[in-house]
């Protein structure tokens, strides 16, 4: 190499003296770069790279030059300790790729050139590579699927229409994991957006059979059970190896636009339900006013009837009594009858009884007709009744 070729050196002598005619044309000058120092030959720098890496095999180092080292420029490069070093290497990386973990919380899918082999369990797994490869799917941890709130795009929308025609805005979450391993990597495309379609579908479902105030208000937790129910029962009808853990409720409110106007009707009905609530409070304490009289009314009537009978009865037995003495001694009887009616009739009377005379203006005798002892007897009694008054005073 002489440095009076091109960039690469030129080559032989035709060549050369090819060159140097063309140095000598008619154009005479020298082109540029011509005189600086030459660039190293290609079968140099070939040289340089085999011996590192002869000596990187475990060859003997030193400069070979082409015909150095013994037998060629390759024999070192397979010599037995480099041999041997690749062997242990190569397993290295076999093992490497076959060995693998699996975190309690996770299980591994092995597949045998594709297909479905098995289920690993935690802990230290061998799968031969490239026969066996391994899919590794975390099953205990919980995973949450968000309808409603717009992160799923144009399509999420929680807006969904009751069965008394109302509009009502509703978010939830599905929260999930997987069951089945191998189930849920094979028999779904796209786990998250079957449950969010699975999920939508059947809350609209729930949502048209359901009118607009229980949804509000008090069967949140029934629309999440039956939800739940749902939902896991399409994903096992997929064979999807997914369990629903839960559903979350987390807002069902009339749509932005009417909520305030929607919120005017909640007061007036709940004003409403009070007053229904005091006015049957009024009627109830009411009624069982009336029906309290009313029961005392017929205890009373009843108390009436049976003393009615008892009197009845009494006075019956007596008259029958009476009969029956009358039977066995009427004159004794008629006569006791007599007494007992003029001691009845005559008992409250003030009279004076004056037996055996006979006065008057029939020309009687023996008492003074001018003796008024009705008013003596009258005068003594109010004398006695005064007495008795000025005492207690």
């Amino acid at each position: 190499m002489s440095g009076n070729g091109g960039p690469w050196g030129g080559g032989g002598g035709n060549r050369g003296g090819d060159d140097d005619r063309r140095d000598q044309g008619p154009r005479g000058p020298r082109r540029p770069g011509e005189g600086q120092p030459a660039i190293p030959e290609i079968d140099e720098i070939v040289k340089k790279g085999q011996e590192q890496l002869r000596v990187l095999m475990g060859g003997r180092g030193g400069r070979g030059g082409s015909g150095g080292g013994g037998g060629g420029p390759m024999g070192p490069m397979f010599s037995r300790n480099g041999l041997l070093l690749g062997g242990l290497a190569a397993i290295g990386l076999w093992a490497f790729a076959s060995f693998y973990t699996v975190r309690p919380e996770e299980r591994s899918v092995e597949l045998f050139l594709g297909e479905f082999s098995a289920v690993g369990n935690p802990g230290l797994n061998f799968a031969p590579w490239p026969l066996v490869t391994a899919e590794i799917v975390q099953v205990t941890g919980e995973r949450q699927t968000d309808i409603g709130t717009g992160r799923g795009g144009a399509m999420d929308s929680g807006l969904m229409l009751t069965r008394d025609q109302n509009i009502v805005d509703i978010e939830f979450q599905v929260v999930w994991n997987v069951s089945d391993p191998a189930a849920f990597l094979f028999n779904l495309a796209d786990p998250a957006d079957t449950i969010r379609a699975v999920s939508e579908s059947a809350m609209r479902d729930i949502i048209a059979r359901s009118e607009l105030s229980p949804i509000l208000n008090r069967d949140r937790g029934v629309i999440a059970s039956d939800l739940r129910a749902a939902v896991q029962g399409t994903l096992d009808s997929y064979n999807a190896g997914i369990s629903v853990i839960r559903v979350n409720f987390d807002k069902a409110d009339p749509p932005r636009e009417v909520i305030d106007s929607f919120r005017e009707v909640q007061a007036a009905q709940q004003e409403r339900d009070r007053l229904e609530k005091e006015a049957d409070a009024y009627a109830n304490r009411v009624t069982a006013g009336a029906r309290g009289e009313a029961a005392r009314l017929l205890e009373e009537s009843e108390a009436y009837r049976a003393q009615v009978v008892n009197n009845a009865q009494g006075e019956a037995s007596r008259f029958l009594a009476v009969y029956e003495e009358y039977v066995k001694a009427p004159d004794v009887t008629r006569r006791r009858m007599y007494l007992e009616t003029m001691e009845v009739v005559l008992g409250s009377m003030n009279k004076v009884i004056l037996d055996g005379v006979t006065g008057g203006e029939g020309g009687g005798q023996g008492v003074v007709p001018f003796l008024p002892l009705n008013e003596l007897s009258r005068a003594g009694q109010q004398v006695g009744a005064g007495a008795v008054t000025g005492g207690n005073n």
